[in-house]
């Protein structure tokens, strides 16, 4: 972070240099400005005194006591015959000539005349004033730059310019260093997540905005820390799902190496090497089918479906098994026409029916039922099984959490089916949600699609 320290720095001096030199610029146009027009009102002043006393202005010595005065102004006299009348050196003569057309001006037009002429690159400041008895007078004064007071001001403002340069040159060092060193520290913070830590310390002080960043890397800390534990969970769930299967895999294999099972026990250790196997089919297609909802390149092909159809065609698929364990399966509801994937839909159906069908007992029941309302339409499948708290309501969707509460009083499942089905349902608009049933025990879990079309 030195490199932004010294941008900062670099920026906060520039901008600072560049508001004094303006600032002295400024400053500097405005005495100029002042002083001349000082300078104007004194000459004015005393051009206006000469004339109320124009009648000592003949005389010549007059002329030498104030025709140069010790400011360098310049008294010229101009009769009624357009005379000029001064005493002065011979080198101003040309001086003489610049300003007596003001004074001839003056006397023709019987008005004051106030202008500057231009004398080797100095300007003189020219006041004329007609005379009662005809004639005009004129007095010139170089224009200084700035008079004695307005440079004492003028050097006083500089100074305290200078002063505020210093001071924000201060102030500027100390903010690059205020904001570069929680952005440090938050850098190396962000750094050490990144290579694994996690619980790492980041600064709370700085201004509002690296505030903003801190706070935000200390939620990015706690988020992934929650991941990852999440990760370690599912993947302790995944350990034991598959190591269950696979042990008996292993073990009936070597019995039947060693010449352990005998020929009319061949049969059933069979019927159990397929039954476990399949329970790890199973459960590798739902981690394949997870990772695939995961990609950005997940297909949802959304059509015209009817919802009561699609229920129908899933009660009498699963009839046989429903038979099999003595359940009753039933399909109802009206029709329900919504846009959506029939494959997606049928793949969630199928996952809660599965669910339904490990959770009722002989004798109990399945009903599948389509529904139709203002805003939504859907498939709600209801059980008569044992049926979930209100905790297990909370946590039905979570992956495994279920599944590793009843793993040792019910039969379950891989722990992801439901996981697979709320983001099924959510990557066609919709959500599953999961109620007790409506009447008596048992679950009821709603797929819910949204029924406009757009």
């Amino acid at each position: 972070m030195r490199g932004l320290s010294l941008r900062i720095l670099a920026l906060s001096l520039g901008l600072v240099l560049a508001t004094t030199l303006a600032a002295g610029l400024a400053t500097v146009q405005l005495a100029r400005a002042a002083a001349a027009s000082e300078q104007r009102g004194e000459l004015v002043a005393q051009a206006s005194l000469i004339t109320l006393q124009s009648a000592r202005l003949a005389t010549p010595r007059f002329l030498r006591r104030v025709g140069t005065g010790l400011d360098g102004s310049l008294l010229v006299v101009i009769d009624e015959d357009g005379a000029v009348s001064t005493s002065t050196a011979p080198g101003r003569r040309r001086l003489i000539a610049a300003v007596a057309g003001a004074g001839r001006r003056a006397a023709t037009v019987e008005r004051p005349v106030s202008t500057t002429a231009d004398l080797r690159g100095r300007t003189q400041l020219v006041e004329a004033r007609p005379l009662p008895d005809g004639g005009a007078i004129v007095l010139s004064r170089p224009q200084s730059a700035l008079s004695r007071t307005t440079r004492d001001l003028v050097g006083r403002i500089l100074l305290v310019l200078l002063a505020a340069l210093a001071v924000a040159a201060l102030a500027a060092a100390w903010l690059s260093r205020r904001i570069a060193r929680p952005l440090a520290a938050t850098a190396q913070a962000a750094r050490r997540l990144a290579h694994g830590e996690r619980g790492v310390p980041v600064p709370e002080d700085g201004p509002g905005e690296v505030g903003d960043v801190a706070s935000a890397l200390r939620s990015l800390d706690v988020a992934l820390a929650q991941s990852e534990g999440r990760q370690r969970e599912f993947l302790l769930s995944v350990s034991h799902e598959l190591r269950t299967p696979l042990t008996a895999l292993r073990g009936w294999g070597e019995a039947l190496a060693d010449g352990l099972v005998p020929p009319d026990g061949v049969p059933g250790v069979g019927r159990v090497l397929m039954t476990e196997t399949a329970r790890v089919e199973r459960f590798t297609a739902d981690l394949l089918e997870l990772a695939r909802l995961e990609a950005d390149d997940f297909s949802i092909e959304p059509v015209a479906v009817d919802l009561a159809s699609v229920a129908a065609e899933a009660a009498a698929a699963w009839r046989a098994r429903a038979d099999a364990a003595d359940i009753r399966m039933e399909a109802a509801g009206p029709p329900a026409s919504v846009r959506a994937d029939p494959r997606r839909v049928r793949q969630v159906l199928d996952g809660l029916v599965e669910n339904a069908l490990r959770a009722t007992p002989a004798g109990g029941s399945v009903v599948i039922t389509a529904f139709r309302t203002a805003e939504a339409a859907g498939i709600a499948v209801e059980d008569t099984g044992a049926g979930l708290s209100d905790d297990d309501l909370h946590d039905a969707f979570a992956r495994g959490v279920l599944a590793e509460r009843y793993r040792e009083t019910r039969e379950v499942g891989t722990g992801l089916g439901l996981s697979i089905a709320t983001r099924l349902a959510g990557r066609m608009g919709g959500r599953v949600r999961a109620e007790h049933a409506a009447t008596g025990t048992g679950a009821r879990f709603v797929l819910e699609l949204p029924a406009s079309e757009a």
